[in-house]
């Protein structure tokens, strides 16, 4: 099972700022008015060896008439049933409140490991107030300053010691899993691939809480489906659709070698659906995406050339995505979405022998060497491809501290000029020689 982490906490107590500090970016938006969290942000970090999904929730404010904080509560007990771990945030400053009293209460219920995090402790008098969060009876404190990024190490340490290892039964066979905002026709594109031919698709029980292995073997391909769909257990959470789709499409990724994320054509790449496709990348995965409903567009000579220009557009930098327009209703193209699902399985597992990288690749950079830095020329010695799941390549050089990004760019586009790794991320090190 994906390993995630939910920060939950009334509004203002820092859940933002420990988010952007685990995740080590800037997503959250973070200010000193409450309620700036309304959407909720995810992202991977990683502690030690272990890798893990970060959500920031909104602020839990009980009983409010206002529409938004409804809908942060339901998106907030949400998180809370989906999480493997809990950090329950409070503020040392204020205490406790009634509002924390009251998330309490629900965490309780939750039987899930919590963990109280009080934050803004940044000296040592304001430690011992900090005591006076055992009161909630929900077990040991950590007290952390997630501005200074004091105590957290400690917290990780521990959080990390109640993941769940589950070993995934690999049958060698691709893994291919369809992603996307509700509605877009995951389940039938699912259903449509699957025909009525039953007995050659045999659903193997998931391995995970919620995830389905689906064995496919038709028309000369093999291959298994991770499908998440229907299979929710009924809760008296009235459902936040978009949100609940976002903890499922993690648990989803974390098993798949290619994510099919699926689009609706009528309404185009939406943020989340941009936010899905960079977790994949994140992740390793290799990605094509699908747009879906192209029957019901109407189309002009440049309609799909635009269309796909526009989703580029917004999934720079990584570009090099293998895009299909399927209609899943009229069974449209929907065979070669597969067929160019398993060309990105092939492409992310390739091997490229180190003599032909190197004649390849020297001469380029010969040609282009990376810019000469305070008079020092940087000088490329050879190259070399890691053994990893997805394509990871050395280069060797003799500084290699002062190569930046655009360099990094040109010599991945580079890569995928001369050797095709259409819809895979790649990771590029320059290394000591």
């Amino acid at each position: 099972m994906a390993n995630i982490i939910a920060i939950v906490g009334r509004p203002n107590v820092g859940k933002s700022t420990l988010f952007n500090r685990l995740t080590e970016s800037r997503k959250a938006i973070v200010d000193d008015f409450s309620g700036v969290t309304r959407d909720r942000h995810y992202g991977v970090a990683e502690w030690t060896d272990k890798q893990f999904t970060v959500i920031d929730t909104g602020g839990y404010v009980a009983n409010s008439e206002d529409v938004f904080e409804a809908a942060i509560r339901e998106q907030v007990v949400i998180a809370i049933e989906e999480a493997s771990v809990i950090l329950f945030m409070v503020d040392v400053i204020t205490g406790i409140t009634d509002l924390d009293d009251e998330i309490a209460q629900i965490l309780r219920r939750s039987k899930k490991p919590v963990f109280i995090v009080v934050n803004k402790v940044d000296n040592t008098s304001l430690e011992n107030d900090a005591a006076v969060f055992y009161g909630f009876g929900l077990g040991e404190i950590y007290s952390i300053s997630s501005m200074t990024g004091s105590g957290t190490g400690d917290l990780l340490d521990e959080v990390i010691s109640h993941f769940e290892d589950v070993v995934i039964e690999d049958n060698g066979l691709p893994k291919l899993t369809i992603v996307g905002r509700p509605n877009v026709g995951k389940s039938s594109l699912i259903n449509a691939l699957m025909g009525q031919e039953r007995n050659i698709v045999t659903p193997i029980a998931g391995t995970t809480r919620d995830s389905i292995h689906i064995h496919y073997n038709q028309f000369g391909h093999e291959f298994m489906f991770i499908d998440t769909a229907g299979l929710r257990k009924k809760t008296k959470v009235k459902e936040n659709i978009e949100f609940y789709s976002v903890m499922r499409t993690i648990k989803a990724l974390e098993e798949a070698d290619v994510v099919i994320l699926m689009l609706d054509a009528m309404e185009g790449l939406e943020s989340q659906d941009v936010n899905i496709f960079h977790l994949a990348e994140k992740n390793k995965k290799g990605i094509v995406i699908l747009v879906n409903k192209w029957d019901l567009v109407e189309k002009d000579n440049k309609t799909m050339k635009a269309f796909e220009e526009q989703i580029r557009q917004k999934l720079q930098p990584f570009t090099d995505v293998p895009i299909v327009f399927t209609s899943v209703i009229s069974k449209q193209r929907i065979f070669k979405a597969v067929e160019t699902a398993l060309e990105v399985y092939k492409n992310r597992g390739k091997k490229i022998p180190t003599s032909k990288l190197n004649d390849v690749m020297l001469p380029i950079i010969e040609n282009y060497p990376p810019p000469a830095l305070k008079g020092k020329y940087i000088k490329v010695k050879y190259v070399t491809q890691i053994n990893a799941t997805s394509p990871m390549f050395a280069f060797f050089c003799n500084l290699p501290q002062y190569i930046k990004e655009p360099y990094k760019r040109f010599i991945e586009n580079k890569l995928r000029e001369n050797f095709d790794f259409n819809g895979v991320p790649i990771q590029i090190y320059f290394r000591q020689k």
